[in-house]
C-alpha cells in the first residue's frame, strides 16, 4: 500500500490534489474527505481553529494507523493531508484519499482512518470564537 501524509501550513487545494490522483489497474474506487472550519462549535461563534502537533509522533502513529489499514483493507493507496497553524471557518482543515478495487472498502477504511486519527494522532486543535481572534 502506498502512503502519503503531509502536514502544513498551506491551505489544501483539495481540486488540485484529486485531479492529481494516480489510480492503478483493478482500482475501481476513490473516496475523498474533506474536513472543513465550521463557523459554529458548541453554540459559540467560530473564526478559525488553531491546530499543532508533535510532528515525528504524528508520522509514527499514522504509520501504525496505516499499518492497520493495509491488513484490514485491499487498499492501494492513502493520501492524508493535513493543516497546521490557524485555519478559517471555510477552509479545509484535512483532506484524504483512498484508492482500492471496490467502493465498500474504501468507504470503510476512510471512515476508520478518520475516526482512529481523531482519537490517537497527536495533532490538537484550539477552536478561536469570533470575540477571541
Amino acid at each position: 500500500m502506498q502512503k502519503e501524509l503531509i502536514l502544513t501550513g498551506d491551505r489544501i487545494a483539495a481540486g488540485h490534489l484529486a485531479a492529481n490522483r494516480k489510480m492503478g489497474p483493478g482500482m475501481g474506487a476513490a473516496v475523498c474527505f474533506s474536513g472543513v472550519v465550521r463557523s459554529t462549535e458548541a453554540g459559540r461563534e467560530i473564526a478559525a481553529i488553531d491546530y499543532e502537533c508533535f510532528e515525528k509522533m504524528a508520522r509514527h502513529q499514522f504509520d501504525l494507523l496505516f499499518q492497520t489499514v493495509a491488513a484490514r483493507w485491499p487498499i492501494e493507496s492513502v493520501r492524508v493531508v493535513h493543516r497546521l497553524g490557524r485555519v478559517e471557518a471555510g477552509e479545509t482543515a484535512i483532506w484524504m484519499e483512498v484508492i482500492a478495487p471496490h467502493r465498500q472498502e474504501a468507504f470503510a477504511a476512510c471512515q476508520f482512518i478518520i475516526d482512529e486519527m481523531k482519537r490517537v494522532v497527536p495533532i490538537w486543535k484550539k477552536p478561536l470564537a469570533t470575540d477571541m481572534t
